[in-house]
């Protein structure tokens, strides 16, 4: 998985799938890129692996959330 991709996915950022929050993107060699959530990832990225430069963020799912008061 690559960390060199600059942009970091938002709320705004949704699956190609099923529009969930993506948290996973693949940039394909001919300029496309697709966007996954975590379960559509685990689904698809095998058969994209070597073929597009990938950016996983699903981390971001198993953090605790910060409590603002």
């Amino acid at each position: 998985m690559s960390t060199a991709l600059a942009n970091t996915l938002t709320a705004a950022d949704r699956c190609d799938r099923c529009g969930a929050q993506a948290y996973v993107r693949a940039r394909l060699a001919s300029g496309g890129e697709l966007l996954f959530c975590g379960h559509h990832a685990r689904k698809h990225l095998p058969a994209l692996t070597g073929i597009a430069e990938i950016s996983d963020e699903t981390g971001r799912l198993s953090s605790e959330p910060s409590l603002e008061r």
